[in-house]
């Protein structure tokens, strides 16, 4: 199993779009070969998202709960024991790296690599892409 943090802004992208890179990304969440990492500070900010206004008529309330639910039970809760702050510019991110690291992921998976790829650490064999090169990637 290939081990990915996914970014909110992968989960909005996918629940979107009928089609396309971040929709196969959560498919593949699902079904393999990503197991997806889930830590506090990600899965409220993915509960957060349910009561915006960033949906459109693809998805319903409870289609977006059930594909989170689903995710909850084939991916792995992490605990991230170990701050690694201040690091990215955007002190929201930082969450993303920490729960990388904590969970030993390859990957996270982000629309938003400007921002995650300009930190002080050296993340070692950890990689942040966009949906499509990770697809490219391990697809």
């Amino acid at each position: 199993m290939i081990r990915i943090v996914i970014d909110t802004n992968v989960f909005v992208a996918g629940m979107r779009s009928a089609g396309g890179a971040s929709r196969v990304v959560l498919r593949k969440a699902l079904t393999g070969p990503f197991k997806a990492l889930f830590g506090n500070a990600l899965w409220l900010e993915y509960q957060d998202l349910l009561g915006r206004p960033v949906w459109d008529n693809l998805s319903t309330d409870q289609d977006r709960r059930e594909v989170m639910a689903a995710l909850a039970k084939q991916g792995e809760w992490v605990t991230v024991y170990y701050g690694w702050r201040p690091n990215l510019p955007d002190e929201g991110d930082n969450h993303l790296i920490e729960l990388a690291l904590a969970g030993g992921a390859q990957a996270i998976v982000t629309h938003n690599l400007c921002d995650l790829q300009g930190g002080d650490l050296r993340l070692g064999p950890l990689q942040v892409m966009t949906p499509a090169q990770c697809l490219e990637k391990w697809i």
